[in-house]
Formats: structure tokens, sequence, C-alpha cells
């Protein structure tokens, strides 16, 4: 990662899209090493995180989450998601993030010196490019791994850099028991892998 010790920096997550990546990827966040990883590298300012929230649910699985890191070095903006009916008189939720996300990068561009994108969304493209001509330097984390790819092209080259979420899964990766149904799936597809390859393998032998 290129940032410097005495660089002020902020972190503006967009929980949805975070979240969406880091499950294409297969891992989850461990928040409390994401907020580390920063924090050991430059001067951690502020780390906000995005989200909407169902209000009329008697339980939300985001809850737990969301006053882990509010009690835990996070600054979090959220609001109640609205619902609507399409033309096709299908029930839809909308929860998008976006202008909150824009305005409180805006206005924290004149006390920082890099901001820190965590989302693919190319709507930020132009939010990207104005905090750039405040001088600001600008990092967009998010993946090319998947396919299609998670972050919009044309956000990927307007960021000073881009850091592939893959790239920092054994630095944020939520350890889970060995025991967890997703550790399970993922010793059995490395293991389907190695099978895989072993097969060509052996037909490349007996070919030879």
């Amino acid at each position: 990662m290129q940032f410097y010790p005495e660089e002020r920096v902020a972190l503006f997550i967009d929980g949805a899209n975070l979240y969406a990546t880091a499950r294409t990827l297969g891992f989850d966040i461990d928040y409390k090493r994401l907020y580390n990883l920063f924090a050991k590298e430059c001067r951690l300012v502020r780390a906000f995180y995005y989200t909407a929230l169902v209000e009329d649910q008697e339980y939300s699985p985001i809850r737990p989450l969301i006053d882990w890191l509010d009690y835990n070095g996070y600054s979090m903006v959220t609001k109640p998601t609205k619902e609507f009916t399409d033309a096709m008189g299908r029930r839809k939720i909308k929860g998008n993030m976006d202008i909150e996300l824009a305005v409180d990068m805006m206005e924290m561009a004149e006390r920082l010196d890099h901001v820190v994108l965590f989302s693919g969304d190319g709507d930020f493209r132009s939010l990207i490019e104005a905090v750039q001509r405040r001088g600001v330097r600008a990092t967009v984390i998010s993946s090319i791994r998947s396919s299609p790819p998670m972050i919009a092209d044309e956000l990927r080259r307007q960021a000073d850099n881009f850091i592939d979420l893959g790239d920092l899964q054994t630095s944020v990766e939520r350890q889970l028991p060995a025991d967890h149904p997703r550790m399970r799936e993922r010793a059995e597809r490395m293991a389907q892998q190695r099978e895989e390859v072993e097969a060509l393998d052996e037909e490349e032998y007996e070919d030879s």
C-alpha cells in the first residue's frame, strides 16, 4: 500500500458494496483488523461506514455489526431504507448512501492528504476527480478478480491508486473456526482444485 506515516487519511466505506465484494472473493471482513491495518500505515483521521437500515424489522442481521463498529473507532452513517412498488407491481427496497458519502468526502477533503474509497461504483468517479483537484490523493479498493469485475473501469482509471481487496485478504479476513461451514467449503474447493491439477499433470505425463 502506498501510504506515508504523516499522511492524514480517511476511509470511506460503502458498506453494501464492500460486503458484496468480499463475499464474491469468498471471505468476511474483520473490521478491527481493517482499521488497524490503516492505523499503522498513516494518521487515520476518520473511518466512515455507510449503510441503510430497514427500520420495521424486529431484528436486523446487520445491527450487531453496526453497534460494534460504532463502539470501535468507526463513524457510522446510516439512514432508513425506503420501500416502493415498481411499474410491474413488485415491492422494492431502496437504500442508496452515495450522497451522504460524497458530501462527507468533500467536506473532509481540506483536512486530508489522502482519501480511501471502499467501493467499485462508477458513480463515484466524479467525486474522486473533485477531491483530486483539491490536491488530495485517492485510493480505491474493490476487485477485478470477479467476472464481471466489481469495480467500474472509469473509477479505477480515475484513482491515483487501486488496491484489489483480494490482495488484502490475509490482512483483513475474519478468522473462522475450522469447523465453520464456509471453511469446510473452502477446503473442499481447494481439494477439488488440487485433484484437477493432478489430473492435468497425469495427462501431460502420459502424452509425453
